[in-house]
């Protein structure tokens, strides 16, 4: 049964996380506010670059693209906590059992997977081209996300039916 709650504790610890970063862009809404904006302004990309077309200079979408963010950031936080919660109930049913509770995870993961990937990744580094810049660039921490996550959705989604530990405990009763 620990491997069933190290997979819990990890679905959980990622609601911790994304918890955490919305606080976080709540209470200290400049900080990552100005991230955000520099990104968008395209202010510290190569100079000359060809690319400056695509800069988008007006606050309100600034604020709309941040909002949107730590909407997604809280949309994952709640599923993550949710998921938890329901492999927590699961936690003593046969193998079988643990992973029919397994999806709302799946889907909680991966949404925290895509605003990494999409958000960060994909449109901050490469359309705005975030990768020129020497002072906003979070393509490093996004990954580190993206590959956090990724790694514990591997986890997760290994059958529980394939665990010899998950079929019986020491007193031969299925776990």
């Amino acid at each position: 049964m620990w491997i069933r709650y190290c997979k819990i504790s990890l679905v959980f610890s990622c609601g911790l996380f994304f918890a955490l970063v919305v606080l976080n862009n709540l209470t200290d809404y400049g900080s990552n506010f100005e991230f955000v904006e520099n990104v968008l302004n395209m202010s510290t990309t190569f100079e000359g670059n060809a690319l400056m077309w695509r800069a988008i200079e007006s606050p309100v979408i600034h604020h709309i693209f941040y909002g949107a963010i730590i909407a997604w950031e809280a949309m994952t936080m709640v599923l993550c906590f949710c998921a938890a919660y329901v492999l927590f109930r699961a936690r003593g049913g046969d193998a079988a059992a643990f992973d029919r509770a397994k999806p709302l995870a799946v889907v909680a993961l991966t949404v925290g997977m895509l605003l990494w990937f999409v958000a960060f990744i994909t449109v901050g580094a490469e359309w705005f081209a975030m990768w020129q810049s020497p002072t906003w660039n979070g393509q490093n921490s996004a990954f580190r996300m993206f590959t956090i996550m990724g790694i514990i959705l591997i986890f997760l989604s290994l059958p529980d039916s394939l665990n010899p530990l998950a079929q019986k405990d020491l007193s031969g009763k299925a776990t």
